[in-house]
């Protein structure tokens, strides 16, 4: 009914696109096991507090409100991974992507714990003995471990991180922090140590729609057929043309450096991440060898056709496609940083209380209440002041000064009145305006309606 699974041992590779392959590992993992701990104004500087309904970014704090900036950087996102694509193929799966850093990761741990390529096919050939139970059960506790480590820091950008730490060592976590720490842990687990490749070629749905994205004048991995063909073994330093055959030595060692299995000199093919491992692995042979580097290359299927130099390639990475997405990703920041840079400090909503309906008081006033929701979005206390406007002799009954807590939203209950002789019956336009004591940026000008009977 489907083809059965042969477990894929890749070889350890060294080389320029490894370096970069574990420098992005690094580079990920730090950020994400290390953002947690940082703290900022006395606080995680990182914490999407879904309880409270508030995200902290460092001295950035989101409400509900501003949910249309979670919007934008997902397109942000979006068009960032159209225009790599369009530019160097798959440079997401290879380099940065969950699946492929985590599986690297684990990998690194099984050839620590049970050898090179060869002393792990060996193994899974052998039976079932001492070493063997020993061996695999190191593996796999190491595995538990960084897994656990994982869904533990996943949770804590959700949770803090140093309460959820207590809580742990107390055994006293919440039912959906054990939960979603477990789960994700069991998903990293699995994904990384045991369905590792299935997950790209099966479950991805990237791997399947990539192709729509790529043009001949993307960069990707490709063997040069014409300069390998046709393949075969010779002695080290020997001419291929005096043999009568191309560079390829047909080693394998391509197929065997590759995270999903595949033989690059098929071409290119929907399993290809993108990891530019079989590049670094043919170089080395190449170099033994004495021949030229770059059988296997980045190139784009226009420069191998038409035999272009890495002048041309450049030349034509700018082309329609390339200018259009970039002008909309460009734009698009631009407006994200525009919209941080002016969001507003203070927010204030008014809000005629329906429960009372505009009545007559002592003096002949008229009296409406309203409420003021208040939101104060820093991360410091202030006191507002507050006053109307719009009706002739209108004025605030009661305390017009407010104070509100650091990234706090409070209601208050106002009351305003005007003359009977200030307007005719019916509706009409007032504004609140309310200021900051101690900032005079801070300040918002509201609109109401005020009715007189």
């Amino acid at each position: 009914m489907y083809k059965a699974r042969i477990k894929i041992h890749p070889r350890s590779v060294t080389g320029i696109f490894a370096t970069w392959r574990w420098a992005m590992v690094w580079f990920t993992q730090l950020l994400y096991y290390g953002l947690p701990w940082l703290e900022w104004n006395d606080r995680q500087a990182v914490l999407l507090d879904l309880v409270n309904r508030k995200f902290y970014i460092v001295g950035l704090v989101l409400w509900p409100q501003d949910v249309f900036f979670l919007a934008i950087i997902l397109i942000i996102s979006a068009y960032a991974l159209f225009l790599f694509t369009a530019v160097a193929g798959r440079l997401w799966c290879g380099y940065t992507c969950p699946q492929t850093v985590y599986t690297e990761i684990f990998m690194w741990i099984e050839e620590k714990i049970e050898g090179k390529r060869s002393a792990r096919i060996k193994l899974d050939q052998a039976p079932l003995d001492g070493r063997k139970f020993s061996l695999r059960a190191l593996k796999y506790g190491a595995w538990v471990l960084l897994a656990l480590w994982t869904g533990f820091t996943l949770v804590g950008y959700f949770t803090p991180i140093k309460t959820l730490w207590g809580e742990f060592w107390s055994w006293n976590l919440g039912p959906w922090e054990s939960f979603w720490i477990f789960f994700y842990a069991a998903f990293t687990y699995a994904f990384a140590g045991h369905l590792r490749e299935q997950v790209c070629l099966y479950m991805c749905p990237y791997a399947r729609f990539q192709g729509v994205m790529f043009d001949p004048d993307t960069l990707v991995i490709t063997y040069d057929p014409e300069r390998g063909e046709p393949r075969g073994s010779r002695k080290k330093g020997v001419d291929p043309r005096s043999v009568g055959k191309g560079d390829c030595v047909d080693c394998d060692i391509c197929v065997q450096v590759c995270p999903t299995g595949i033989d690059i000199r098929d071409g290119l093919q929907y399993e290809c991440i993108g990891c530019a491992a079989c590049i670094d692995a043919c170089d080395d042979v190449m170099a033994q060898m004495n021949y030229p580097k770059g059988l296997i290359r980045y190139t784009t299927e226009n420069a191998l056709e038409q035999h272009w130099g890495w002048k041309e390639v450049v030349g034509h990475i700018v082309r329609p496609r390339i200018i259009i997405y970039t002008v909309i990703l460009v734009g698009i920041t631009l407006a994200l940083i525009w919209g941080l840079a002016n969001k507003a400090d203070l927010r204030v909503n008014v809000l005629r209380d329906r429960a009372i309906l505009s009545r007559e008081v002592e003096g002949g006033l008229i009296e409406n209440v309203y409420r003021l929701q208040v939101m104060n979005v820093t991360e410091q206390a202030h006191r507002y002041t507050v006053s109307v406007s719009g009706l002739e002799g209108i004025k605030l009954e009661g305390n017009a000064a407010i104070e509100v807590p650091s990234v706090t939203s409070k209601s208050f209950p106002l009351s305003v009145r005007v003359p009977l002789e200030s307007g005719k019956q019916g509706a009409h336009t007032i504004y609140f305006d309310v200021k900051a004591e101690n900032n005079d940026k801070m300040a918002v000008h509201e609109k109401a309606t005020f009715l007189i009977p």
